[in-house]
């Protein structure tokens, strides 16, 4: 059928793969950081962005012909960033990205200003949160009213990134999962709420298109076509190749785990986030505040790194000898509990050993997670297999301990740029849909992900007790609120 390219702007740098339409198979590949801008605020990455910047790195990473006989291309980008255009289409203000938290009062007069956090996930599917552009609209009329004042439109950044590459055309498009991460798209009625928008900001702006799965956005004047793009998530679980019975356990300093669902969820509580996908189906996200980072702390206190605990923890035994470690070292979501800390328990003589203290760590993350899984679990949300992303995946204690927790099959992916397949994947079924190859409602099939695979095996009564140890101790300590959770 041709060659595609998918580009993954991230809140750092520009992936690039050139792929075979029909195959998948990468063909070429393309980096470039993001040009440094005075760099981030101290103590922390930078939370405001020129956006020409993505453009640069796009440039550079697409340098020496990469992208020579591409066909189309599809966008992914870091979800949650707000552009904010005038009337002309320039930008009244630099791009504000997704971890600016400013906007964390913001969110809560939301809530309010609507009534309560069941009517948010009735309407859209999710409480606001100070990460999302809706969030952040209110914030600027606030803080910024004459630029706010001035907002005739708004953009995300992938949504940007297609635009200028379309060269810069009165039609402004979205697909599904960016909208979905707004705060004022619903991802069950497949609407916008744009009396949201004026809820926040004082006033209702134009708003993108929203594309369906296979829908190009346009195309260039060279003709080439340009998917409909869509946010990094969205776009690394179509790369994965995950679907209906898969969910996906990030592992970063905090975690996120969501599975593939046929419909979106609504949850007064706030603790699940519909999202919609890049396919058609939905993605019901749940997060945890605390996964690497109780593994660093645990290594900085035992004088070690990340693969020196792993080899400890794989010296003790299942329940490390009673010690159970509750990792909500910055206050924890799931279970709701912004302000509590983090809990060390079962210290005995004979438990008080390193090795102990390490498996305690990594059962405390994996449990965390665990607890995650079953909020999508008890939702109705099928759970056949765990596909673990994130560098602690390839730590030996992770793989060994995780299915027996999880109670499923767990897959760990080679590393590879997902996001950026799955953009790829998206132009391939875009350009395919368009030329009349491929059906707009069938996806190219691409090979799976070349994965490891653990199973739980006989391990899993002993997961099983070892959980159960854990929610004992936490039910002991934080009564009933991983029910109201």
């Amino acid at each position: 059928m041709g060659i595609v390219a998918g580009l993954d702007s991230s809140s750092e740098f520009t992936r690039i793969v050139v792929c075979d339409a029909d195959t998948g198979a990468v063909i070429r590949q393309g980096y470039a950081a993001h040009p440094s801008e005075g760099g981030a605020p101290a103590g922390g990455r930078r939370t405001e962005i020129d956006p020409q910047a993505w453009l640069v790195s796009l440039g550079e990473a697409a340098a020496g012909g990469l992208l020579e006989g591409v066909q189309a291309i599809g966008v992914s980008a870091q979800q949650n960033g707000l552009l904010a255009l005038d009337a002309d289409g320039e930008l009244v203000r630099p791009a504000i990205l997704g971890n600016d938290k400013r906007a964390q009062a913001a969110a809560a007069d939301l809530i309010d200003g609507l009534g309560g956090r069941t009517a948010w996930a009735e309407a859209v599917g999710c409480v606001p949160q100070a990460s999302q552009p809706v969030a952040k609209l209110r914030w600027l009329a606030r803080n910024e009213p004459d630029t706010a004042r001035r907002i005739a439109g708004i953009l995300q950044p992938h949504d940007w990134l297609v635009w200028q590459l379309l060269g810069r055309p009165a039609r402004r498009t979205t697909d599904r999962g960016g909208a979905s991460g707004t705060g004022f798209w619903s991802p069950a009625s497949g609407a916008y709420r744009s009396d949201l928008v004026e809820l926040a900001l004082g006033h209702r702006v134009a708003l993108p298109d929203v594309l369906a799965p296979a829908e190009p956005a346009g195309h260039t004047p060279e003709g080439l076509l340009i998917s409909a793009g869509t946010g990094e998530t969205m776009a690394a679980a179509f790369g994965l190749g995950v679907g209906p019975g898969d969910a996906v356990v990030s592992l970063g300093a905090s975690g996120s785990v969501f599975g593939v669902h046929h419909e979106a969820l609504t949850d007064p509580s706030g603790t699940i986030t519909s999202f919609a996908d890049a396919t058609g189906m939905h993605l019901p996200v749940v997060h945890t505040l605390n996964a690497v980072r109780a593994l660093r702390g645990t290594a900085d206190l035992l004088s070690t790194g990340l693969d020196g605990l792993s080899e400890l923890a794989l010296a003790s035994s299942p329940g490390s000898y009673g010690l159970v470690l509750l990792p909500y070292l910055e206050g924890e979501r799931t279970p709701q509990l912004p302000h509590t800390a983090g809990t060390l328990s079962g210290l005995r003589r004979e438990s008080m050993k390193p090795e102990h203290l390490a498996r305690a760590a990594f059962e405390g993350m994996l449990c965390g997670l665990a607890d995650a899984l079953d909020v999508l679990r008890g939702r109705g949300v099928s759970v056949r297999r765990v596909f673990l992303l994130g560098a602690a995946a390839e730590l030996p204690a992770v793989q060994a301990i995780a299915p027996a927790l999880f109670g499923t099959q767990v897959v760990v992916p080679q590393p590879a740029d997902y996001a950026a397949l799955g953009a790829a994947r998206q132009a391939a079924w875009s350009l395919g849909a368009f030329r009349g190859s491929l059906s707009p409602h069938e996806p190219p099939r691409w090979p799976s992900a070349a994965s490891q695979v653990f199973e739980p095996g006989e391990d899993l009564a002993v997961g099983q007790a070892v959980r159960q140890q854990y929610v004992a101790v936490r039910e002991e300590i934080h009564p009933g609120a991983f029910q109201h959770s």
